[in-house]
């Protein structure tokens, strides 16, 4: 009998401005320490895309922000689950970031996204990222 694997969503939030777009970097540790990426995160059991979203970059970044239309949905995979990556517009509501699971943080053009060591499902969500940045 074929084992099955876990299934979980998780949202990544694309903040655009002056055709840049935001990323953080996480503090090193863990799994994805030290890596850049869209802030987000997991999606709880009875949360829509927009909680998770508001949620995680409150506890994140102690930052507001305003979801907007969403942007892309990938798959991947993490330590045997699979997971879809849902990705939306993001609008802060403040500028004022106090970080709690990151270092630092950039606004960086389409180009400078390459040279950024991203986490790996952030990184399918490139294309649609520079779209974005095209139009803005």
């Amino acid at each position: 009998m074929a084992e099955t694997k876990k299934q979980r969503s998780s949202v990544a939030g694309i903040a655009v401005s002056g055709g840049k777009v935001f990323t953080a970097r996480r503090r090193e540790g863990g799994d994805l320490g030290g890596k850049w990426e869209f802030p987000g995160g997991k999606v709880r059991q009875g949360e829509t895309d927009e909680e998770a979203l508001v949620r995680e970059y409150g506890e994140e970044l102690s930052v507001p922000v305003e979801v907007g239309s969403p942007v892309s949905q990938v798959p991947f995979e993490h330590r045997d689950t699979h997971f879809t990556l849902r990705a939306y517009r993001v609008k802060f509501l403040s500028g004022d970031f106090s970080f709690r699971q990151h270092s630092e943080y950039r606004w960086v053009t389409a180009e400078e996204l390459e040279g950024l060591d991203f986490a790996e499902s952030d990184k399918l969500l490139f294309s649609q990222v520079k779209l974005l940045l095209g139009g803005s």
